[in-house]
């Protein structure tokens, strides 16, 4: 198995950084315009729409300002069963976060295209919290073709 990874820090209070990764209005402002769902709540479900199609999101854990933990259960073929997680630390004024999409099984050309775009949606998520303007689909930096 293979893993996406990446770190952001964010001049920001872990706390702020969680709400935008748990609550749906700050899930639409960096990631997907178009989401619904349960994000505060583990066992609840996250709904994100892209132009291409959608991505279900199982909330598996949370534990307050420090983590966020998802399962992939409708979406891409490569992403169901992953695991989507952020882990959050406080160094002075910057909540650092450290993303991890676990579980892929081998590294597909798709791989390769999704840890591109998670790092634009990393920046994203610096660029809601610290400014409160994101660049959330489908006002997202566009990397290729099908995008």
């Amino acid at each position: 198995m293979v893993d996406i990874l990446h770190q952001v820090g964010i001049k920001s209070p872990k706390a702020e950084v969680y709400s935008a990764l748990t609550s749906v209005e700050g899930l639409s402002g960096w990631w997907a315009s178009n989401t619904s769902g349960k994000g505060n709540d583990v066992g609840g479900v996250l709904q994100f729409r892209f132009g291409p199609g959608g991505i279900d999101m199982k909330v598996v854990d949370l534990v307050s300002d420090k983590r966020v933990l998802w399962e992939v259960v409708d979406g891409p073929e490569e992403w169901i069963g992953t695991h989507v997680e952020f882990e959050l630390e406080q160094a002075d004024e910057y909540a650092n976060v450290m993303f991890r999409h676990l579980g892929w099984k081998e590294p597909v050309p798709f791989m390769h295209h999704c840890s591109t775009k998670w790092a634009v949606f990393l920046v994203s998520l610096k660029q809601l919290v610290e400014t409160g303007t994101g660049a959330p689909d489908p006002r997202d930096i566009k990397i290729d073709s099908w995008n």
